[in-house]
């Protein structure tokens, strides 16, 4: 086993995809390499700019992650709330988990057309699994999934694990806040978490944000080798400290040909990058 690696932006940031004829903007995404060969990229996203608007996903397609993506329509359009979307494959078979609560499910064979199914989440807590889902294949037929909550009035993620990607059982809290935790926004200040696992330890990015413009863009990196576990965060105060604080919103953590890869979005309003867009920038461990 290694040691704990810190990672940090190592370059600039580059436009990876702009909506236009589906939106004007992206929020929280997910990128995925498809069985085509190609880059697939869900975001929500409206012309309007507010959560009550976010009803569908864009949908952009590239050959890589240096090059600009073309948008290819939208997913999920079916009248309802659609933020956050994750999707992984099993068995050529891609599933969308996507919020807000309760959590939704779509399959697909080709990553164009979607179709809704069941999911079942045992134990569940109550306001524990409100959006923003990711999911980790920690072996063959293991799976973590990851949904950000609240917890005694505080923000939280919840961990439920699954063989099957259909049946979900409540774990715990992989990070909870504590008393003295900075942020108390009644939705919970935490969003997007995102896993990596990487030489026997892992390290979840979670952007900590009351949506202000002074903390949009910060995400916390937190490591532990139990990738159910990260603590409870209190800010300066006692309980587990990140590893570092990175200016992104609701990243993604990619690889391709050797090189680790980290995006950012966000709101028109709000201070990114490449304003309506999903931005990417390399990433280093040191």
């Amino acid at each position: 086993m290694g040691d704990v690696k810190i990672p940090y932006i190592s370059g600039e940031w580059k436009i990876l995809f702009e909506p236009r004829d589906n939106g004007n903007y992206i929020n929280d995404h997910c990128v995925v390499k498809g069985s085509d060969g190609n880059w697939h990229l869900y975001g929500i996203t409206s012309f309007e700019g507010i959560p009550a608007c976010e009803r569908y996903f864009a949908h952009g397609v590239g050959k890589n992650l240096e090059e600009k993506f073309t948008e290819v329509g939208r997913s999920i359009d079916r009248g309802t709330l659609a933020w956050a979307p994750c999707v992984i494959e099993k068995e050529d078979i891609y599933y969308m988990f996507y919020g807000p609560s309760p959590t939704s499910l779509a399959v697909s064979f080709d990553m164009y057309e979607w179709f809704g199914t069941n999911v079942t989440l045992k134990n569940e807590p109550l306001m524990g699994a409100h959006r923003d889902h990711f999911v980790l294949k920690v072996s063959e037929n293991e799976y973590l999934m990851y949904v950000v909550g609240v917890y005694n009035k505080k923000g939280e993620v919840s961990c439920f694990s699954s063989n099957d990607l259909l049946t979900w059982n409540f774990e715990g809290y992989a990070l909870t806040s504590g008393d003295d935790a900075p942020l108390k926004p009644a939705w919970g200040a935490m969003e997007s978490p995102y896993v990596v696992n990487k030489d026997g330890f892992y390290y979840l990015f979670i952007t900590y944000t009351d949506c202000s413009d002074d903390n949009y863009n910060n995400t916390l990196v937190f490591c532990s080798k139990d990738p159910k576990s990260f603590g409870e965060y209190n800010g300066d105060g006692e309980g587990t400290k990140p590893i570092t604080v990175l200016q992104a919103h609701a990243p993604e953590i990619l690889f391709e040909n050797g090189k680790y890869y980290i995006t950012t979005c966000g709101w028109r309003k709000s201070p990114v990058p490449n304003i309506g867009a999903v931005s990417v920038a390399t990433l280093e461990w040191r």
